[in-house]
């Protein structure tokens, strides 16, 4: 009674906190809410929407259960999780956060996976957009594309990693009939697909238009995180609360000889990763490295800001959110760990190769400039393609109202 009676107290007095301090900083809160909102109809919403709806359509038409009957052999020995899983993690890298979530919930919802398995799932198919990571942060913030290289590499051999740990997750509890070893067939694939299809009822008009609205309001409920977590870090950093947390990170950074300088962007990091990417690439008095462990460690705890939007999604669903934040954490770690392991003999060797040697580089692919041209076309035309899907929305779903009416 009494720990729920501080919880209390203490949720109603930062509420109250935060109403007072945009109160008295209205112009930093208006700029915070722009950045965020640019962010969102720039990047996130165009970047993500596709893959969202096509991911709505796909499980509809049973491509899912195909593909999850073929994956099976390799998905269930490595991270004991269905073969559905390797769709969501493959979906989830190409796509970037919280789009392993949500594949993972609407898995759970279709009672594919247990719950145990949803919790193996969604811990290592979490991953930052690598149009983020190699447009937002490798170009935008340090204008290295080699960068970009070294943190994509590092942050998914942290979610193998967590994959192969949390495979351990929930061992002790019974075994899931779900978990017997099939034989690979791809007749018996189609023929699963074929069934799936066929319990769908709905005409593929009402499934495309689903699809659409389904990923819309997702899509909107990640636009309401990002543009809260923004303002939130922005009023706790004039609020002079970054820099009390900061001093207690000092002592943590000095003791792994580690600038305490970077504290400042850690503790914006942990809150919103794009602000503390930013924050870490301005830093002039650490050296390159120290930068890059410090963002690989940001892009894989992911911030709270889109743990927000995970929890949210998950909320939906009996899967737990601790093993979810507990993976981000090791996540981190792990991904800071093999920045360090892998700087000379990836980044380096790449650098040194390109300002040395007229020969082809093995990454010479990702220096095509593909990513940079990428991150331009949305940042020039994602607010028109979020209009223009925002108008979509509207439409169908002021349809369906009329249609329900009469």
């Amino acid at each position: 009674m009494l720990k729920s009676k501080i919880k209390s107290f203490l949720l109603a007095a930062s509420a109250t906190v935060m109403a007072g301090a945009l109160i008295s900083l209205p112009e930093e809160s208006f700029e915070a809410s722009i950045r965020g909102l640019n962010i969102w109809w720039e990047i996130v919403f165009p970047s993500l929407l596709p893959f969202f709806i096509l991911s709505e359509l796909l499980i509809g038409f049973g491509v899912v259960k195909f593909i999850g009957i073929l994956l099976e052999p390799l998905m269930r020995p490595l991270f004991r999780v269905p073969g559905v899983g390797g769709f969501v993690w493959a979906m989830g890298m190409a796509s970037g956060n919280p789009a392993g979530a949500k594949y993972t919930a609407r898995l759970r919802q279709e009672k594919q996976i247990t719950k145990i398995e949803a919790e193996r799932l969604v811990s290592f198919t979490s991953s930052a957009n690598p149009l983020f990571i190699f447009g937002a942060v490798s170009v935008g913030f340090f204008h290295n594309q080699h960068l970009g290289i070294m943190l994509a590499l590092s942050h998914y051999l942290g979610n193998i990693c967590v994959g192969l740990i949390m495979r351990f997750h929930g061992k002790s509890e019974a075994v899931s009939v779900n978990e017997k070893t099939v034989p690979v067939s791809i007749r018996a694939a189609l023929a699963e697909m074929h069934r799936t299809r066929l319990k769908e009822k709905r005409p593929l008009g009402k499934q495309l238009g689903d699809a659409v609205t389904s990923s819309i309001h997702t899509l909107l409920m990640i636009g309401g995180f990002i543009i809260l977590f923004s303002v939130i870090n922005k009023m706790l950093y004039h609020l002079y609360v970054t820099e009390i947390l900061a001093a207690g990170i000092k002592y943590i950074l000095s003791a792994i000889q580690f600038p305490e300088s970077l504290s400042v962007p850690f503790i914006s990091g942990i809150f919103e990763m794009t602000m503390g990417s930013q924050m870490t690439s301005q830093i002039p008095s650490v050296t390159l490295l120290e930068q890059a462990v410090m963002i690989s460690f940001l892009l894989a705890f992911s911030g709270l800001s889109i743990q927000a939007q995970v929890a949210s999604i998950l909320a939906e669903t009996d899967i737990r959110f601790l093993p979810f934040f507990i993976s981000r954490v090791m996540q981190g770690f792990f991904s800071a760990g093999f920045t360090l392991l892998l700087w000379k003999p990836v980044y380096e060797k790449i650098d040194w190769m390109e300002r040395n040697s007229n020969s082809y580089p093995v990454f010479a692919p990702w220096d095509s400039g593909w990513n940079i041209n990428i991150y331009e076309y949305f940042v020039s035309y994602g607010p028109i393609i979020t209009i223009a899907s925002l108008m979509l929305y509207i439409f169908i779903y002021a349809s369906r109202i009329y249609t329900n009416r009469n």
